[in-house]
């Protein structure tokens, strides 16, 4: 992702159905770091996995601190079928890290929280605009274009996503 903000209005080139994964951890208990840490250690390395791998799905993420205690990472997907599939697949870090987690958070007594919210987004019913922005978001996920191209205004963006 470049750092270097785009000239001009844009919007995101995403067509059809958009994949949102929206995944995050809150440590409720400072003390318990042998139940949290584990956990806050796990995302970055299934984002490394999912980025190495072109074919995984993965097509952009971002990582958004909410405060001292929480951790939301926002993903961008090319499918429900392939966001599925990297849960489910047993060779995969998802899988390992899940089951760790439940075996750790038996006796964690509410150390640690994870949460996480699927949204399939029907084409036509998104739309997004960049201003003085580098790439970002769905943007940085599927591209941008000029915002002529969808529409000056977001009611006519949503008319042709």
């Amino acid at each position: 992702m470049s750092a270097q903000p785009i000239p001009g209005r844009v919007t995101a080139a995403a067509e059809g159905e958009v994949v949102v994964f929206v995944i995050g951890m809150r440590i409720n208990r400072w003390r318990a770091v042998r139940h949290w840490l584990p956990t806050l250690r796990a995302m970055p390395r299934m984002l490394k996995e999912l980025s190495r791998d072109r074919d995984s799905g993965l097509l952009g993420y971002r990582t958004l601190a909410g405060g001292p205690r929480e951790l939301t990472v926002i993903q961008y997907w090319e499918s429900r079928e392939k966001l599925l599939a990297y849960a489910s697949d047993p060779g995969k870090e998802h899988r390992p890290a899940w089951a760790a987690f439940n075996r750790r958070v038996r006796g964690s007594e509410g150390s640690v929280g994870i949460w996480h919210e699927t949204y399939l987004v029907p084409a036509g019913s998104y739309e997004s605009i960049y201003v003085g922005m580098p790439a970002y978001g769905l943007g940085a996920a599927h591209g941008v274009e000029p915002v002529a191209l969808r529409g000056e205004r977001a009611k006519e963006r949503l008319a042709s996503a």
